[in-house]
């Protein structure tokens, strides 16, 4: 543990360095420098304060939310601007050398004076992600996108083509800090008009009592027609804290589950029910979280258990590695399964239809958006809140809206 935090300490003194060392290249002021390095100094000792403070306990609180988003605002900027001056270091190496061993020209100074632009540029890009990290947390991170999604199965029923579900995934409750924007979200949610909407998971970051101040809000969720269901995510087990008893975490387990019966939503627990329309039908199965990292509660036979290979199927499943590593292969053929859980990091870049990339896709295989495996789909959302970092950049919170629709594979 103290050889991680002696590892960090340096590193951050190696960025630090590397930024001073480009401001020192443009100011010249030196009271200006000077402080510039009190308020680094300053910040730096908050920060580290601050995770000090951490309680295992309690878990995430605002103060620690508000100290990741300082994390990153002061640092990420800074790290793409050690990075330049890096670069810029190592081609004045290379280019001493060339003149010390190549040329032997020793009137030439070895390492020649940092050049001012090259600082310019630095500090050009690293204001990219600091004004993105400071719209993420003032206007992102409720900048909500309703995403539109049509997918096609030749073997859907036909009294189901046409028909609509809402999904909204990754709540995180106990980080919402503005009642404003939560029910325009919840507008949105209702102006879709849809059959049918599920609710994928992490109702809360730990505690049930996260989300008693948000009950009424989500109770403004319309009645669908057929049906609202939910199913449990990792945050919901209440794992991510030390409890004082055993029977205090499962009292927090029991209260988080009833949360989603208190907004209007059938919670399933490895379970299934049919949906009927006309007289045609789909299967809804609903597990547990399982994650190949996280904890792994669903069970997918128990919860199909009476379903046939060749009944339409619509799984809800948080963690998306479950398809990855269980479902698309699954002997009983699941057509469409729905997670959330990656929040796609909640910083990348997006431009719909063209280019999509995040720091998640290193982690997960899907992480946002539609995928598909040899005509079985799965639909990653990108999440209703916001957790950890209080904000998002380049990802957006998502309310998505499917249609099913009979027909060829077609995505």
């Amino acid at each position: 543990m103290i050889l991680r935090i002696l590892l960090l300490c340096f590193v951050l003194l190696i960025i630090e360095l590397y930024a001073f060392q480009a401001l020192r290249t443009l100011i010249k002021v030196k009271w200006v420098l000077v402080c510039y390095q009190i308020i680094s100094f300053l910040l730096l000792v908050f920060i580290i304060y601050s995770f000090m403070q951490f309680d295992r306990s309690v878990g995430q609180t605002k103060q620690t939310m508000f100290t990741m988003g300082l994390v990153l605002l002061v640092y990420v900027p800074k790290m793409v601007l050690a990075l330049v001056l890096l670069g810029e270091d190592i081609f004045r190496i290379g280019a001493g050398s060339v003149n010390y061993f190549i040329e032997n020209n020793d009137n030439v100074t070895f390492l020649a004076s940092r050049r001012k632009f090259v600082s310019q540029i630095g500090l050009g890009l690293a204001a990219v992600p600091f004004l993105s990290l400071i719209y993420g947390v003032t206007v992102g991170k409720y900048n909500y996108k309703v995403i539109k999604q049509r997918i096609f199965f030749p073997d859907l029923p036909d009294a189901f083509d046409g028909f609509t579900i809402t999904q909204i995934s990754d709540v995180h409750s106990g980080s919402f800090d503005n009642p404003e924007k939560i029910n325009y979200a919840i507008d949105l949610v209702n102006e879709q008009n849809s059959d049918m909407i599920l609710f994928t998971g992490d109702i809360v970051n730990t505690d049930a009592k996260e989300m008693h101040p948000w009950i009424e809000t989500f109770n403004r969720i319309k009645k669908h027609e057929y049906g609202k269901y939910s199913v449990l995510g990792n945050h919901d087990y209440g794992e991510y804290v030390t409890w004082p008893t055993d029977a205090a975490k499962e009292k927090n387990f029991q209260d988080i589950k009833n949360l989603y019966g208190q907004i209007g939503f059938k919670l399933m627990l490895n379970e299934h029910t049919f949906i009927k329309k006309g007289n045609d039908k789909i299967a809804l199965i609903g597990v547990e979280n399982w994650g190949q990292n996280f904890k792994k509660a669903g069970d997918i036979n128990k919860a199909s258990q009476y379903v046939n290979k060749e009944d339409f199927k619509i799984l809800m499943s948080h963690d998306p590695s479950h398809w990855d590593y269980e479902v698309q292969h699954h002997e009983k053929n699941f057509h469409l399964t729905l997670s959330g859980h990656t929040h796609g990091m909640q910083f990348g870049i997006e431009i719909p239809g063209y280019f999509k990339w995040s720091l998640a896709q290193y982690v997960y295989t899907q992480w946002a958006g539609l995928y598909e495996n040899l005509g079985r789909y799965v639909y990653v959302n990108r999440g209703f809140g916001f957790h950890a970092y209080p904000g998002r950049v380049g990802i957006m919170p998502e309310i998505t809206v499917i249609e099913l629709k009979k027909g060829k594979d077609v995505a």
